[in-house]
């Protein structure tokens, strides 16, 4: 790859296929040539507010080419992009604006007003930019107004070791972190998923752009590897199962880079197969996608679903079925190439043939550590480890346990949540379950169990934990169970397990 600044594949693109539609949004399109241009005219206008190579600038926005032309323009101008999701509340954009010193935010008007009205708690705020110009603008910026305003640049600034994205994980307790990407991850990670056979992305590709940009996941994994290959982006900025098949009809879209609950919302209509006539491939990852719907999947439009695990610490990709020889359901597959993985115990050793272990890797793809001192970062050899805990099967295919940190010790025990929510979604009457560990005086902790209900089904406590003890030993069962009406949710599917301890600690306060 010869573009060393993530803004450069962009340049490329452009050269390449300059008429060449790059990002479809509604009834907007812009070619390759029209987005390097606009890339070119952000990144002067955010030099000339004065800000200096390594500031961080936040972009709160929904899949929308002004995502597409800030998040590049800011890599252009040598900045730090600060991806934020638009929907945060005002105590959620302080904490990451505030901890992470952004410098100036380009945000639709919710957020603009949310961060004028914090005012003096965001000193290292310089600059706060609108990007709807009908939003009455009397202390912010207008996004338009700078871009007519700008010559465009053609040279990147910042590459390499340069920090290039601070990203914030939600984690599963405490404050989200910032991890460091720099421009070698990013591009190390597309290069990495450009090298599996048969090629996941081609240049005649239309792919499905609905996974929020403000992740990772749908940075990196989608509109990155969409820039990388000159392919086109369908960028739609609210899933709806409806409303996205309709555009994948519209757009004869190839290629879907997707999480569970898009194809488990997708499962459920009837007409998918027609919508997915032109698919070449789909992924999902994000969270474990169940057999019933791989099945349906595959029954109604040919097609496997191939599943992957990655981390927004890793740029994301580490491992997908499409290096399996088969892709099995429930498997994350095996490593991309160029990711070295290993299963370690407690200790630092390499578990024996059929153990579970953590998670541990080395690659080009690794982040620096979290912000601002690296902390948390690879050790010395280059090796992470993440925190999640696999197996692998006789065929080197793995299999996500569970979260290390998520562990629940019963008794000196462990217990992995994702075990006990699996026996609880085998019950007809639990729409979804989220498992945690809970103080206990005895045993240390115990689990309890928060259970969604089906519509219309009448079920107690004493009957979840009765289905439980059927297929689990009497430790990993729940001790308590508490009904709530939805589960809280990361915006690519997973559930919010910190927010199901803070609720308990708040209830207990």
């Amino acid at each position: 790859m010869t573009a060393d600044n993530l803004a450069g594949l962009v340049r490329r693109a452009a050269e390449l296929a300059p008429a060449k539609p790059a990002l479809l949004h509604q009834d907007r399109m812009l070619t390759w040539s029209e987005l390097d241009e606009q890339v070119g005219r952000a990144a002067t206008a955010l030099r000339s507010l004065g800000l200096r190579r390594g500031d961080r600038v936040a972009i709160a926005l929904g899949n929308t080419p002004t995502f597409a032309l800030s998040y590049f323009g800011a890599l252009r101008a040598g900045l730090v992009a600060l991806p934020v999701n638009p929907a945060s509340t005002a105590a959620e954009l302080g904490h990451v604006l505030g901890d992470s010193g952004a410098a100036a935010l380009i945000g639709q008007p919710a957020v603009v007003d949310a961060v004028l009205a914090l005012g003096g708690k965001l000193a290292a705020m310089r600059h706060v930019v609108v990007a709807d110009g009908s939003h009455p603008a009397d202390r912010a910026l207008v996004l338009d107004q700078l871009l007519s305003a700008a010559i465009p640049a053609a040279a990147s600034a910042g590459a390499g070791e340069d920090l290039a994205v601070l990203l914030y994980t939600s984690g599963t307790s405490g404050r989200p972190r910032g991890a460091m990407l720099t421009h070698r991850a990013l591009l190390a990670n597309l290069e990495q998923c450009g090298r599996i056979e048969p090629p996941v992305m081609a240049g005649d590709d239309v792919v499905l752009l609905v996974l929020p940009l403000f992740h990772i996941y749908g940075l990196n994994a989608a509109l990155g590897m969409v820039a990388r290959h000159a392919a086109t982006g369908v960028l739609v900025e609210r899933f709806d199962p409806v409303e996205t098949l309709a555009v994948m009809r519209t757009h004869q879209v190839s290629n879907v880079v997707g999480a569970p609950p898009m194809y488990v919302a997708w499962s459920l209509m009837p007409d998918i197969g027609d919508a997915f006539s032109h698919v070449r491939l789909a992924v999902s990852g994000a969270a474990p996608l169940s057999p019933q719907v791989l099945g349906r999947f595959l029954e109604v439009t040919g097609h496997h679903i191939f599943e992957g695990y990655g981390l927004t610490e890793t740029a994301p990709v580490l491992t997908t079925t499409l290096m399996s020889a088969v892709a099995k359901p429930g498997s994350i597959g095996r490593p991309v190439p160029g990711v070295e993985l290993r299963l370690l115990d407690a200790a630092g050793a390499v578990v024996p043939d059929d153990d579970a272990g953590e998670i541990t890797v080395r690659g080009a793809n690794v982040f620096s550590g979290y912000w601002p001192d690296g902390v948390g970062g690879p050790d010395d050899a280059g090796w992470f480890r993440t925190g999640d805990v696999a197996y692998a099967d006789d065929d080197d295919d793995l299999y996500v346990v569970d979260r290390r940190r998520e562990l629940v010790l019963v008794s000196g025990f462990n217990v992995y949540p994702r075990e006990v929510e699996d026996v609880l979604a085998r019950h007809l009457g639990i729409e979804e379950a989220a498992v945690i560990g809970i103080p206990h005086p005895y045993t240390g902790e115990s689990v309890k169990a928060f259970v969604v209900r089906r519509p219309g089904v009448e079920l107690s406590a004493a009957e979840v934990i009765e289905h439980c003890a059927r297929d689990l030993a009497a430790f990993k069962c729940p001790t308590s169970v508490r009904f709530v009406t939805e589960l809280p949710h990361s915006a690519t599917g997973k559930t919010a397990k910190g927010r199901l301890r803070d609720d308990i600690e708040s209830a207990a306060g």
